[in-house]
């Protein structure tokens, strides 16, 4: 597979991204409680249920994508990112920038000159999550990583069209991350080795947000990550899946606003939000032989307010042998971040603990600022 720079896809944000996932047909938020599992047909009944006609009569419907890794009904490839964006504190104004420049990097990422030093000799390879690209994940995280000392990669990886199993994400520019996940895993495995071959590294460091966590769990396990790998650091991921609370609330907001794509577009959910469904068959081989591989230092934060990975405890892993594991929740000690699933990337404490885990001698304390629910501001609001 080839590394590529794919087109910007054509469309007009009308909804904040996958922040509206949060937001329920009464107004009401949808709280991160434990829900009895759901399965992928009750995730497409609960989306049916809210559906209206389109505007031509024709009653949209969503099914499950049953189209495999390797069949012809799900295709996704990885492509490096051009130039680097702009630095900024709050969730809604990188998912802006994101929206205009789909293939930007984060900022301190990728530099071409960067070498490893004997402080941080392990670069760090970002790994963002469903329907978000490598710049609205990382803007905030990135820098602070590359002032930090480390030497920062990042890629965007699992993009596919609507047409290619991709779903409903891809309408709008920079929602990646939406092919199956077994492919994004390869991806994964094609960066870390082409950074460990420009930076004469053995191994890297890994920062996962959201699908980050289940797809680089893939890549360890299952291609040949193990040994290449030192630490991972996860923030808000779907490490054992998630009852996707808010993902029949997208399908029936996004109709219900008027916008005539559910009719034309089948399924809407795509791959790898089918599999990140609790019980599905990805997690059942994935985690068969237990959450970690031998050798791996693990840090898994979780936000109690997160609204997609939820409940928020399905982030926490559980060490295997010869594995160590330090599960995080991010409002201990700091009731007053209020960070949720995607501002938990903009959160300065979030970020501390992140810096901690990497290299805990020189990163002993931690922040603690408000940060405001899908807001973010980098503890600036």
């Amino acid at each position: 597979m080839k590394f590529r720079a794919g087109p910007g896809v054509l469309g007009v944000a009308v909804i904040s991204g996958i922040a509206t996932l949060a937001i329920n047909l009464s107004g009401g938020v949808v709280h991160a409680e434990p829900q009895t599992p759901s399965t992928e047909q009750q995730l497409v009944d609960s989306i049916n249920a809210g559906l209206l006609p389109t505007a031509d009569g024709r009653q949209p419907k969503a099914v499950v994508d049953t189209g495999s890794s390797t069949g012809s009904a799900s295709r996704s490839y990885a492509s490096r990112v051009v130039g680097e964006g702009p630095e900024v504190s709050a969730y809604l104004a990188a998912f802006a920038y994101g929206l205009t420049h789909p293939d930007a990097a984060p900022p301190g990422a990728n530099k071409p000159d960067c070498t490893p030093t004997a402080a941080h000799p392990k670069p760090v390879v970002l790994v963002h999550g469903t329907w978000l690209n490598t710049y609205d994940t990382f803007a905030f995280l990135s820098p602070r990583l590359a002032r930090a000392g480390y030497c920062v990669f990042a890629f965007n990886f699992g993009r596919a069209g609507v047409l290619d199993g991709g779903g409903l994400g891809p309408i709008l520019p920079g929602r990646f991350g939406v092919g199956p996940m077994e492919d994004s895993a390869r991806q994964l495995a094609e960066f870390v080795d082409h950074v460990r071959t420009t930076t004469g590294v053995d191994k890297v460091d890994i920062v996962a947000h959201s699908q980050g966590g289940p797809v680089t769990s893939q890549y360890l396990k299952f291609e040949g990550g193990a040994d290449k790998v030192g630490k991972v650091v996860t923030l808000g991921a779907t490490n054992h899946g998630t009852s996707l609370l808010g993902m029949a609330t997208l399908g029936r907001l996004i109709n219900n606003l008027g916008i005539n794509i559910l009719g034309f577009y089948d399924p809407i959910i795509g791959r790898a939000n089918v599999q990140q469904v609790v019980g599905s068959e990805f997690y059942a081989k994935l985690n068969e032989h237990g959450d970690t591989v031998p050798g791996i230092d693990y840090t898994a934060i979780g936000t109690r307010h997160d609204e997609i990975s939820n409940p928020y405890e399905w982030t926490f892993l559980q060490p295997g042998p010869d594995a160590t594991v330090r599960n995080i929740t991010l409002q201990d000690d700091c009731a007053q971040d209020m960070s949720d699933h995607l501002t938990l990337m903009y959160s300065p404490r979030a970020a501390s603990i992140t810096l901690r885990a990497l290299d805990g001698d020189a990163n002993q304390g931690l922040e603690c600022t408000f940060n405001p629910w899908m807001i973010g501001g980098g503890g600036q609001i």
